[in-house]
C-alpha cells in the first residue's frame, strides 16, 4: 500500500477535478442568471443584476465604483453585510470557475482579505478587539504593494469606544483606500460618512419602510447616506417598556 501512495493522492486530485467540473456544468446549465466576468486593469467596479447564489429569491442589486471605495450605511437587518459578502463571494467565483452570479460583472483581478469573521480567542486570551487589530494590521502591511486588493471590512473596531473608533476607522480606511486598492466597509456610524467622503469613498445605504407596526425591507442599495435608523423601532415592536422607548427617542432628538 505504502508504494501507493502517489497514486491514490493523484486518484483524489482527479475526483476533485472531476467533481468540481460537474458542479461547474450543473450552475451553468441551470436557469440562474450568470455572466462571465470581465477583468480590467483599473481601480474600477461595475456589477449588474448582483445576487447571493446561496439566498432563495435573492434581490439584485447594481454598483458602480470609479477610482473609489464603498462606504455602506443603514439599518440592522437591512442587508448590508451580506451585500459586501455577495459581491466577495462573486469576486472568488469570477477569478476561480469564470462564473458570477449577476448579469454584468467587471472588476480588476483582486486579492481578496476580509474581516467579516472575527471573535474572541479565549484559547490564547486575545479579545475581539485585538484579535480585529492583528487582522487590519496584516491588511495594513498587504496595502503596501502594488497588486490591486480587495478589502472587505465589517463594522471596524466595533469592539471599543465611539470616539476612538471613528478616529482609528477614519485614518485606517483612507489609509487602505491607496493605489489599486478597493474598500468595502458596512457600518453603523454614520459619522464615518462625513469623515471620509471627502477621501474618495462612495456613500451607500440601505433602508427599511415600516407598514402596520412592521418593519418592511427591500434590500436594494441607494446612493448617499440613511435619514433614519430602526434599532429603537426594534425594541418598541418587541413590546419593550414605554418608558424606555419614550426615554430613548428623547435622547436622539
Amino acid at each position: 500500500m505504502e508504494n501507493k501512495k502517489e497514486d491514490i493522492k493523484s486518484l483524489f486530485l482527479f475526483i476533485g477535478e472531476i467533481d468540481s467540473a460537474i458542479s461547474c456544468a450543473s450552475i451553468l446549465n441551470s436557469e440562474k442568471n450568470l455572466c462571465n466576468p470581465t477583468f480590467v486593469d483599473k481601480k474600477e467596479v461595475f456589477s449588474e443584476g448582483l445576487y447571493h447564489p446561496l439566498i432563495k429569491d435573492c434581490t439584485r442589486n447594481n454598483l458602480n465604483l470609479v477610482n473609489k471605495s464603498l462606504l455602506l450605511t443603514g439599518s440592522n437587518m437591512s442587508g448590508k453585510t451580506t451585500f459586501i459578502r455577495t459581491f466577495s463571494v462573486n469576486a472568488i467565483l469570477g477569478q476561480t470557475v469564470n462564473i458570477c452570479f449577476a448579469s454584468k460583472f467587471e472588476i480588476p483581478f483582486f486579492k481578496i482579505y476580509s474581516t467579516i469573521r472575527i471573535s474572541d480567542d479565549l484559547i490564547n486570551n486575545t479579545s475581539y478587539y485585538l484579535e480585529e487589530v492583528v487582522r487590519i494590521k496584516e491588511l495594513i502591511e498587504v496595502s503596501k504593494k502594488d497588486d490591486f486588493c480587495l478589502f472587505v471590512i465589517d463594522e471596524l473596531f466595533k469592539g471599543t469606544n465611539t470616539a476612538e473608533r471613528l478616529a482609528a476607522g477614519k485614518s485606517i480606511l483612507s489609509y487602505l483606500n491607496k493605489k489599486n486598492h478597493i474598500v468595502m466597509v458596512s457600518t453603523h456610524d454614520l459619522e464615518l460618512t462625513d469623515l471620509l467622503k471627502k477621501k474618495n469613498f462612495e456613500l451607500y445605504h440601505f433602508s427599511e419602510t415600516i407598514e402596520n407596526e412592521k418593519l418592511l425591507f427591500d434590500y436594494k442599495i441607494k446612493p448617499g447616506k440613511p435619514k433614519s435608523g430602526n434599532a429603537i423601532k426594534i425594541l418598541d415592536l418587541y413590546d419593550y417598556p414605554k418608558e424606555i422607548i419614550d426615554n430613548a427617542r428623547i435622547g436622539i432628538e
